[in-house]
């Protein structure tokens, strides 16, 4: 299984290329590189920029071949070797799909029609899909430097580092349910936001507490 998850990254990858690179001879010196939240272009940059995700995956490529040797003893990624490059396949897939979005977007922009796709929502439903993906797995990542809620609270106690990811695997998965129904819905991209931060920061905050906790009763 976990060379499935190699082959999808690559592919992904090498797809990203391609795409990029067929896309390239067409568009103008000036593309839009950066959107506000409310999907408006505000920034731009060479064409070339177009090339800038292809090269972040390939690296991403690159680094988590070499992180399982990087890896300290008791810390090892290699604990949870299937998890781990399933995370990569998902980093990648979110990129992918990134870059779609941002090549859409591109041609709508240059193109001067209707805007038939509206960047915040679509990055955002991206988001909540990956979200939902990590929170499926994130109760099997074991302690590492890399992956994961990495504070000094999870990486000093493995009950703190297994409980506070089995709270952050369910609220992934809620959150990402949550928060494509606020997006799909229409309602104010601030609030599909605030759940996503929630997700992030909630195991953070309880990861301390619980922590916290167990050291009051000597726990530890």
């Amino acid at each position: 299984m976990t060379r499935a998850y190699w082959f999808v990254a690559i592919g992904l990858t090498a797809g990203l290329w391609g795409l990029s690179a067929w896309c390239y001879p067409g568009l103008p010196d000036s593309i839009p590189t950066h959107w506000n939240i409310h999907g408006q272009v505000d920034g731009h940059g060479g064409k070339a920029t177009i090339f800038l995700m292809p090269a972040v995956t390939t690296g991403l490529l690159v680094l988590f071949a070499m992180l399982p040797t990087l890896s300290p003893a008791k810390f090892e990624v290699d604990s949870f070797r299937s998890t781990y490059l399933f995370i990569l396949a998902a980093i990648v897939g979110l990129l992918a799909y990134i870059q779609v979005v941002i090549l859409l977007t591109t041609y709508q922009e240059i193109g001067g029609g209707p805007r038939r796709v509206d960047m915040g929502r679509a990055l955002l439903a991206g988001m909540f899909v990956f979200f939902g993906l990590m929170g499926n797995v994130m109760g099997k990542v074991r302690k590492n430097f890399y992956i994961g809620i990495r504070v000094p609270w999870t990486l000093s106690s493995d009950r703190v580092w297994n409980d506070t990811h089995r709270l952050a695997a369910w609220l992934m998965v809620a959150g990402s349910v949550v928060g494509l129904a606020v997006v799909a819905s229409g309602a104010p991209l601030a609030i599909a936001f605030g759940v996503l931060m929630a997700t992030v920061f909630v195991p953070v905050v309880y990861s301390f507490f619980h922590y916290k906790a167990l050291e009051r009763r000597g726990a530890l």
